[in-house]
């Protein structure tokens, strides 16, 4: 019924096993120490516990009960960063404060941010630590460019047979400001609490000329470069520079119960952004933001091709999706391959798109995209809740060449992506706007399989027009099918229902092997 998803000294975090989504549909109950807590979501936070010790839980849910044991794990001391002699008065500069404490922790101790306004640059993590910022804690970024360290792009290494990568910008090697938190080659770190990370983003700032290289590219709230076993569980992060979580080439990362939150008109401040990750959880999480909820890429075409590095071992569960560009989304910097992604019993709410992959011919032959799972999902005034485009046209300077846009069959080479089975299942979608469906593979290397099981869409009768995917020459009857595809191999379609789009139900016009069951 209930499974452990974090257990720390003070907190653990449990997931119901439940096929509902972020919020369960009546309160159910958590019994210890003769206490009763009534909860209502699927991945509950469990705190104010005490180190070191045995606790017997009842779980009351759905008319049965479960018993739930652990021990927590010990905790070698608390430093304060009060007694580091930070002010928290938000307007003393706190940096130098607070990173005494980080580096003065030992194992297993616990870094204490306790209420507070604390004023800060970049925070520099240390492995086998927890850094906890308590409820009414605000870490407030500091948004002079001259105070913050930059983390160069490539660093020669001293042989000159390599290179060392610190700073990245939408997947190339380019000098970036480093983060207010920000793990370089760290291992075994919690970053937990109910205080908030505020970016302090805003027009007059970061959000301003917002494409332009000032000094370095402009900082993610928490990046994570080359680190394992790194979990962000509880805070608030909130008015991101861009991407609010970010990490780089790194292992077994869990995002737990957090708030990601940034005004919707805010550029490209993307909740999660997973760049080369081998393993990621994503649970219990609320997103309400500018840019994808969640986008998951492996680099542009020199980081794929050099690296080889692909995100692979993805599950994104439990969570409430507002707003933005799109839900979850893969790529479009996937040069380096994205593999084995499932989605689950989630919520969007408002997104322009649901399910969203985007690619481009030049992103290389490792970007294969494959074994990708959408499922028990529904979605609200989504605009278009599933695409597939491997046209897309945001971003890179020959976006608009005809390399890029032509809808004919080009050679196949070594800057050809792929797209491999693909499942969407259990989907209800009220109030569609544009297209249910629009999936749109390359000519010379069709999208392979692509299956919609139990798939339901109902139309808005007020629709918002705009284009289903960004990508040049769509054509105009395109948007009024429900759904839309092109360039597949095998298109299976099991018990799928739209009504209510202004044209025909489905186009398949554009697949070689149709299966209705």
């Amino acid at each position: 019924m209930a499974n452990l998803l974090m257990l720390t000294a003070r907190s653990a975090v449990i997931e119901l096993d439940s096929s509902e989504k972020y919020k369960t549909s009546a309160p159910y109950e958590i019994c210890f120490d003769g206490q009763t807590r009534t909860c209502d979501h699927v991945v509950q936070t469990i705190d104010h516990l005490t180190p070191d010790t045995d606790y017997d839980m009842t779980i009351r849910y759905g008319g049965g009960t479960q018993s739930l044991h652990f021990r927590t794990a010990p905790e070698s001391v608390t430093l304060n960063v009060r007694q580091m002699n930070a002010h928290g008065d938000g307007v003393h500069d706190d940096t130098a404060a607070i990173q005494a404490a980080i580096l003065a922790c030992p194992p297993h101790g616990r870094v204490l941010i306790p209420e507070g306004r604390y004023s800060v640059t970049a925070l520099f993590l240390k492995s086998n630590i927890t850094l906890e910022i308590a409820e009414g804690a605000v870490l407030l970024g500091n948004p002079d460019r001259s105070m913050i360290p930059v983390l160069p792009g490539m660093v020669q290494q001293y042989d000159e047979q390599g290179d060392y990568n610190l700073g990245t910008w939408e997947g190339n090697p380019l000098d970036c400001f480093a983060s207010m938190i920000t793990g370089i080659g760290v291992e075994n770190v919690v970053v937990t609490g109910k205080g908030v990370l505020d970016g302090n983003a805003s027009g007059d700032n970061w959000w301003k000329d917002d494409r332009a290289k000032i000094i370095a590219f402009r900082p993610r709230t928490v990046f994570l470069n080359r680190c394992k076993n790194v979990t962000l569980h509880g805070v608030t992060i909130q008015n991101s520079p861009s991407w609010t979580i970010h990490p780089y080439f790194s292992k077994d990362i869990k995002v737990l119960c957090t708030h990601l939150l940034n005004p919707w008109d805010s550029p490209n401040t993307d909740g999660i952004d997973p760049e080369s990750v081998n393993g990621l959880t994503v649970a219990g999480v609320h997103f309400s933001l500018g840019d994808d909820c969640v986008a998951i890429k492996s680099g542009k075409y020199y980081m794929g091709s050099t690296y080889g590095e692909p995100s692979q071992n993805i599950e994104i569960r439990h969570c409430y999706m507002q707003n933005g560009h799109g839900a979850v989304s893969i790529g479009s910097e996937n040069s380096g391959g994205v593999y084995h992604v499932h989605v689950s019993h989630c919520v969007f709410d408002h997104t322009d798109r649901g399910c969203r992959i985007k690619t481009r011919r030049g992103r290389g032959k490792l970007a294969v995209v494959e074994d990708i799972c959408f499922e028990h999902i529904e979605m609200d005034h989504v605009r278009t809740p599933i695409v597939v485009n491997c046209f897309y046209n945001c971003c890179d300077p020959d976006r608009h060449s005809e390399y890029v846009r032509s809808k004919e069959p080009l050679p196949i080479d070594d800057r050809t992506p792929s797209v491999n089975q693909l499942a969407f299942r259990d989907l209800t979608c009220t109030h569609c706007h544009v297209a249910a469906a629009f999936i749109y593979g390359l000519p010379e290397n069709p999208v392979d399989v692509v299956e919609l099981r139990d798939v339901k869409v109902r139309y808005t009768a007020d629709p918002i027009p705009m284009e289903p995917a960004m990508m040049d020459d769509i054509d105009e009857q395109a948007t009024l099918w429900g759904g839309c595809f092109y360039n597949i191999r095998k298109l299976i379609l099991h018990n799928v229902d739209i009504q209510g789009c202004r044209g025909e139900a489905i186009d398949t016009r554009g697949v070689s092997e149709l299966i209705r069951e």
